[in-house]
């Protein structure tokens, strides 16, 4: 086994997908192609078609985008086992979605219970967003501070709902909630000198109390999951901490639907854990991104590619 003591892994969340996502790595890799597959074999669909051919609408839509980068992110470490043998990193994290990959890759649960769960999760976020619709902004150049007057200022104006989603780094905020305290979030966020103030093109108010509706179906589809303590440490979302038995693994899963994604925070417990060095399981590069905005120190490699994936495992070692 290889052991990394300064290394995590991460897994990122929705707004990685892409058409082709994991299509070079199947083709290249047995180990990979098995788990698509297996997804295909489990949902009764073509899951790797929709990741590998799109249409890109399709593989949108939060109920199939959650199970597909999922799939992709496991396929990805499949992957990186085949070429160097077991792997034990110092820690693992995932943003959003991607804290059930992490949790799957940690050995917390099999693949197929992971699977289900994250196909629920999906199907349950599409169900809220089409019963209250809601709304989602990208902010940059403010920090948390103000973003968090932000929401709650228009909260009180407007009498609706806007919280801060995903903290995700330095001057990158995502805030969430009722489309017209949102509306005016945008224009105090603008009046406060945010670079950018951005609608984003969702319905669905993730990481906000619009999900609150949800919440008690997913916790029934938590308490019938067998999760296990994981073998390598999980950074939560929700504490921004080391989730260290299946108690915290279902809080923090049942309380993530509605809190904030402290993405920035989790980097920052990383490296003060150590962390040198990133490597991110999935079709982009997003999560390397954020992460040098982050911990400028910091070695990032994503691993997007089976060109990406053989490069790293020759200078991995063994």
């Amino acid at each position: 086994m290889t052991t990394w003591a300064q290394t995590a892994f991460v897994f990122p969340g929705q707004g990685s997908q892409e058409v082709g996502m994991g299509a070079d790595i199947a083709a290249s890799y047995a180990s990979a192609r098995e788990i698509f597959e297996a997804a295909d074999d489990l949902l009764g669909v073509a899951l790797s078609k929709l990741c590998w051919k799109g249409p890109a609408e399709t593989l949108n839509d939060t109920i199939n985008t959650q199970p597909a980068l999922y799939v992709t992110g496991i396929a990805t470490l499949r992957a990186l086992e085949s070429e160097i043998g077991p792997v034990h990193p110092a820690f693992m994290a995932g943003h959003s979605l991607g804290e059930l990959t992490a949790l799957t890759a940690a050995g917390a649960l099999p693949f197929e219970d992971g699977l289900r769960l994250v196909r629920e999760r999906g199907r349950l976020m599409k169900q809220a967003g089409e019963a209250n619709p809601g709304a989602m902004a990208a902010l940059l150049g403010l920090s948390i501070d103000v973003v968090r007057e932000i929401c709650r200022q228009a909260s009180a104006e407007t009498g609706q709902r806007l919280v801060v989603a995903n903290d995700n780094c330095p001057g990158q905020i995502v805030i969430s909630g009722d489309a017209a305290a949102l509306e005016r979030g945008l224009e105090l966020a603008t009046e406060a000198g945010a670079r950018r103030a951005v609608r984003l093109a969702v319905s669905i108010a993730s990481h906000s109390p619009l999900m609150a509706p949800i919440q008690e179906k997913f916790m029934q589809a938590l308490s019938s999951t067998a999760f296990r303590p994981p073998s390598v440490p999980v950074i939560g979302n929700v504490s921004a901490a080391p989730l260290s038995d299946v108690a915290a693994i279902n809080a923090e899963l049942g309380a993530q639907l509605i809190s904030p994604v402290r993405w920035t925070e989790s980097i920052e417990a990383l490296k003060t854990a150590g962390i040198t060095r990133y490597v991110e399981f999935g079709p982009k590069d997003v999560l390397c991104g954020l992460i040098r905005r982050i911990d400028r120190k910091s070695e990032r490699i994503a691993l997007n590619s089976a060109d990406a994936l053989r490069a790293f495992a020759e200078t991995s070692g063994t």
